[in-house]
């Protein structure tokens, strides 16, 4: 039997809530939603580069935001010694899309899923306020900020995944 990417439900994020239960709210809300795109699809469907020449495919979002879930919750915010990248090198730096193959796609959403889970527990008990040093950037941020940039990041990659669901079966919403 061929592998596919498991069914996904999505609570929708909260309409009346303080500041930290929307953020979470609108970005697991997001997190599901990558999750929805993939739902139903074979390895192959995911790694498809469905728009050439682009590198671009489900898989590789899923890939790419699993990289960015461990940069900004675990090795910024929790300043997770250590940890170095699932998929981008600085020799490979498009590696998360580039080498995105169907044959992986199974362990890609788990470890996805993980990093998910990862960093839900980096950010369990600190305050929105809690601030770290941006090594690259060189300045000062707040968790605040990073539930933020999150949110943004899933938006727009999420809107990428509309296009590519879309042309690789026809299946567009949610």
């Amino acid at each position: 039997m061929t592998w596919t990417a498991p069914e996904q439900t999505r609570p929708d994020p909260p309409t009346v809530a303080g500041e930290r239960a929307a953020l979470e709210g609108w970005l697991e809300f997001h997190r599901d939603t990558l999750l929805i795109k993939c739902q139903g699809l074979t390895g192959e469907q995911l790694a498809e580069r469905a728009v050439p020449p682009s590198s671009l495919s489900l898989l590789g979002l899923v890939r790419h935001m699993a990289d960015v879930e461990r940069a900004w919750f675990r090795i910024r915010v929790a300043g997770e010694a250590g940890l170095g990248f699932r998929h981008w090198t600085d020799e490979f730096p498009d590696g998360d899309f580039d080498f995105a193959e169907p044959s992986g796609a199974e362990a890609d959403l788990a470890a996805y899923r993980q990093e998910c889970d990862l960093a839900r527990a980096a950010v369990a008990g600190r305050s929105l306020d809690d601030t770290f040093f941006h090594q690259r950037d060189r300045v000062t941020m707040d968790v605040r900020w990073v539930y933020l940039h999150m949110i943004e990041e899933y938006a727009r990659h999420n809107g990428h995944a509309d296009l590519l669901r879309e042309r690789i079966d026809g299946v567009t919403g949610d």
